[in-house]
């Protein structure tokens, strides 16, 4: 049986998973890659290098995100969301966020590419440029889910 997910239960998909997929477009170009993300009260929390995908967002702030929950191709749930780029630039609003990343991806063992690093007031200061942390406002969203009875 194929059918719609209710808001709850996308929102349950969404507070599950750890990575999703997140599309931009700006200049003309699409570009969509995975994500490492946290969602808390309509917001998805992310952190990235200041690369493409920030510059695409920066230029325009519009953006898709999708999520997977595959226990099978016969027992799946998908939530995609459209939103807006939303940089977080105040030191309150940044040590926020990055205890809302710590907590979620601190029990995992993470990559670079998750773990957000940021200079501590006893390290060297970093070399390259920190993350950049953003969130997206959640405006839209939608599920779907396939549950299909074993015979």
């Amino acid at each position: 049986m194929l059918g719609s997910l209710t808001k709850n239960q996308s929102e349950r998909v969404l507070l599950s998973e750890l990575v999703g997929r997140i599309g931009c477009h700006a200049s003309g170009k699409m570009y969509i890659v995975p994500l490492s993300y946290v969602f808390e009260k309509g917001y998805l929390y992310a952190h990235a290098k200041d690369g493409l995908k920030i510059k695409m967002m920066r230029k325009n702030p519009n953006v898709c995100f999708q999520v997977d929950q595959i226990d099978d191709m016969a027992h799946w749930r998908s939530v995609v969301v459209w939103g807006k780029f939303e940089e977080i630039t105040t030191p309150a609003a940044q040590d926020k966020t990055l205890k809302l990343l710590a907590d979620r991806f601190g029990v995992y063992n993470t990559s670079e590419s998750v773990k957000p690093v940021f200079q501590t007031k006893d390290q060297e200061p970093l070399k390259e440029k920190k993350p950049v942390l953003f969130r997206i406002a959640v405006e839209e969203m939608t599920g779907r889910f396939e549950n299909t009875a074993s015979k």
